[in-house]
């Protein structure tokens, strides 16, 4: 165990019953922020209290069961018209701890430069409760970053923090004064107040600036202006008046953040499918690594379950099966999904079976993620299609049955209820006998919740990607066709034809049957249309904002 982790280096040290503070940094946005050590002390923590901003991004590297209090601001206007107080973090901290549990404070940004996490070290030293702090990346340091907006040179800027809410004459004096990089945490509504008493602090109008929101978030957007400019930017842009006025900002100020500068080191707003709500019609755990994936490409991934999978309806012929492989009655099992693998998995796990009862038994898969599955339960596949990964590419690839060298000539073949007759025709026509068992049942899923079936119908996503002609029919059977600004990315031609039988454009098809791949066609697809936008002087757009009635957003 590391010697920074929480338990080891608290859990003998402290008495008894005493709890442990980390007041933990959760950084900007970006969940690729944490650190290592931030990561490790969720680990290990009985309760999470955590800024509403960054909840989502600290909740899953907790452990199940953790617990999550609400936290609840003092509102001092509550106060004044005495109304009762609310507990505020600082009380459901040390109440937690008093109890003897090991609670992570997290907030946005860093403990020592963003919020208030100071006020509540100190309650908890003068408690005598003990605590850590893990710092985190800055707002104002991470925010720049991903703007393509660097602080410092080659000749070592002086770079000034400043947070106009509590900014008074004497700090925008100074900063006015001087020639350095200004960085201003401000709300969007306030940002031309900020230039204007820099402005009259000294800083000339023409002073370049830059504006980002919800920074090292995929809603991020930059704004590029001057002192003098910056209002009338945001007037020209309808970006306010806005109820989202109140969103804070990063705005930096200084020679570093020059236009020209920036349109080279924008490297996070210039992703392929920056800002594109992609959807991913599959069963959750079919979608996660295809959702991480997009998300590397800067989009938005909003997974839709089509297919639920349930046990067969009768499970007496996949318990023979089974309990055939213990007893050597197959050569061969072929599996051609994941589900497939899942299902095998939880019956041997029924039976008390692990891994070593694959032994003397040669183990196919089609596709990456089913060969991964096999791996992770412990068994390294035989025969994996060296070309198209699907049943016909297994067949090219699949031995013919040779009485001399194969003492058995049986294949086990879990799969779905659905399932094409393909791979038990060629595997007969081959020699072999096969076994063709029902493991798993794939049905309809529910019907997303109307929010997300008015986004499908209305034009609201910039991509679906279908990864099989089922997730088609079943997507446009529980929540409508998709609108035709939406763009259409599919798996291969048997899925494009069957979209295109529901009446969709096909606008990306992937090279190869594999979801990474058709995820990678899609981000090609959308730095070409990305680089065509920059080419003829266009503003870059997402396809949703193409949609009559959608409000055109710029990103720089």
């Amino acid at each position: 165990m590391s010697p920074t982790s929480p338990n080891a280096s608290h859990a003998s040290s402290l008495p008894f019953g005493q709890g442990h503070v980390t007041f933990l940094g959760a950084g900007p946005g970006d969940p690729g922020l944490l650190t290592l050590r931030a990561v490790d002390a969720l680990a290990g923590a009985d309760v999470l209290i955590a800024e509403p901003d960054v909840l989502e991004v600290v909740r899953g590297h907790a452990r199940a069961g953790v617990s999550t209090p609400e936290l609840t601001v003092v509102d001092k206007a509550s106060t004044t018209a005495d109304v009762p107080v609310l507990r505020d973090a600082a009380n459901l901290v040390m109440e937690a701890a008093r109890g003897g549990k090991r609670v992570v404070r997290a907030v946005t940004g860093d403990p020592g430069l963003d919020g208030d996490a100071g006020a509540e070290m100190l309650a908890c030293a003068a408690a005598g409760i003990p605590f850590e702090v893990v710092p985190g990346v800055a707002a104002a340091v991470g925010v720049p970053a991903y703007a393509g907006v660097p602080l410092r040179d080659a000749q070592g800027t002086d770079v000034r923090f400043v947070d106009a809410r509590t900014a008074d004459d004497r700090c925008w004096t100074e900063v006015g004064a001087s020639d350095g990089t200004v960085v201003v945490s401000t709300s969007l509504d306030s940002v031309a107040a900020a230039a204007g008493e820099l402005v009259a602090a000294g800083r000339k109008p023409d002073t370049p600036l830059t504006v980002t929101v919800a920074g090292t978030t995929t809603r991020q957007r930059t704004w590029t202006a001057t002192l003098g400019t910056i209002a009338q930017v945001f007037k020209q842009g309808k970006v306010l008046p806005s109820p989202d006025g109140h969103q804070p900002v990063i705005a930096v100020v200084g020679e570093r953040c020059a236009p020209a500068q920036r349109d080279q080191l924008a490297w996070f707003e210039s992703k392929p499918l920056f800002g594109w709500k992609v959807l991913v019609p599959r069963t959750k755990e079919q979608a996660a690594s295809l959702s991480d994936q997009l998300r590397s490409y800067g989009a938005v991934p909003h997974e839709v379950p089509t297919i639920a999978v349930e046990p067969p309806r009768t499970p007496q012929q996949m318990e023979r099966a089974v309990k055939g492989l213990v007893t050597g009655r197959y050569e061969w099992i072929a599996f051609t999904s994941v589900n497939a693998v899942k299902a095998v998995r939880e019956k041997f796990e029924e039976y008390g079976l692990d891994a070593r009862a694959f032994a003397g038994i040669k183990v196919a898969a089609v596709g990456e993620q089913t060969a991964k599955a096999l791996i992770d339960f412990g068994v390294k596949p035989d025969l994996v299609p060296s070309g198209e990964q699907s049943a016909a590419g297994l067949l090219e690839d699949w031995p013919p049955y040779d009485p001399v060298f194969d003492p058995i000539d049986r294949v086990f073949l879990p799969r779905a209820d659905i399932a094409t007759e393909t791979l038990v025709a060629g595997l007969i026509e081959l020699g072999w006998e096969v076994d063709d068992v029902t493991a798993y049942r794939t049905v309809r899923a529910s019907p997303p919740p109307a929010e997300t079936r008015e986004a499908i119908k209305g034009g609201g996503f910039d991509a679906v990607l279908f990864t099989s002609s089922s997730t088609v029919r079943n997507l446009v059977g529980i929540a409508g066709k998709p609108h035709n600004v939406t763009v259409i990315a599919c798996i291969g031609p048997a899925t494009a034809k069957t979209a295109e039988e529901h009446g969709l454009r096909v606008d990306v098809l992937s090279p190869e049957p594999s979801v990474h791949k058709l995820a990678e066609a899609l981000a090609d697809f959308g730095l070409r249309r990305r680089e065509a936008a920059l080419e003829a002087g266009d503003p870059v757009t997402r396809p949703s904002e193409r949609r009559p009635g959608a409000r055109r957003r710029r990103t720089t």
